[in-house]
């Protein structure tokens, strides 16, 4: 009964572990997509710290943009556009003007302001927003804590290390289960030609 016990403990154990590294894979698969996003189509992520795209996109909003000529710019989209000494400025924007080239003359507002922007941005390219997702900057910020990946690389480790254990422990279980459960059998079976032969042996006798 303790053997089944502890079998049936290691195999939780183990489905348990199993669970956390296949989650612990997915992680990885959705990094390496947005790396290749990232490098194949020059998509890439912007955290929201104020409010001036409320209720469009919240304060901690987390949004996925992708680079575009500034020709293809169009009224209404969201964009975000560099800025040389400042944070990038995502908005609405108003009007597109031509300029010489490629460039473009941009006015924006963001959906929570009253006014536009001061000055009208001249760019060549813009990143366009996507989609967003609210309330995610906060989580990609606490995972970037260095304690916070410490710990979680820490972990991981943790559960590689247990899945296995518990795979082989419960590898040992059942095979020490298999054998002693076989020892009686054979047993029986070693004692049942020796319980023949003395049988024939006292008939042997009894003949004489």
């Amino acid at each position: 009964m303790s053997i089944r016990s502890s079998s049936e403990k290691v195999s939780a154990a183990s489905r348990i572990g199993n669970v956390a590294l296949t989650l612990a894979a997915i992680g990885g698969v959705v990094c390496i997509v947005l790396v290749i996003l990232s490098a194949a189509f020059d998509i890439t992520l912007v955290m929201f710290k104020t409010g001036s795209m409320t209720p469009t996109i919240p304060a901690g909003s987390v949004a996925v943009v992708r680079e575009i000529p500034a020709a293809e710019v169009k009224v209404g989209d969201i964009t975000t556009i560099s800025r040389e000494g400042a944070l990038p400025v995502t908005h609405r924007v108003t009007s597109v003007s031509a300029g010489e080239g490629s460039l473009r003359s941009i006015t924006m507002k963001g959906d929570a302001n009253e006014a536009e922007d001061p000055v009208p941005y001249v760019v060549s390219t813009v990143r366009l927003v996507l989609f967003s997702v609210p309330a995610l900057a906060q989580v990609i910020v606490w995972f970037s804590n260095p304690y916070v990946l410490g710990a979680i690389t820490l972990a991981a480790a943790g559960l590689v290390t247990w899945a296995f254990w518990a795979k082989d422990g419960a590898e040992n279980s059942t095979v020490d289960v298999a054998a002693r459960d076989a020892a009686p059998a054979r047993a029986r079976a070693y004692g049942k030609p020796r319980r023949a032969t003395a049988a024939m042996r006292h008939a042997k006798a009894d003949a004489r």
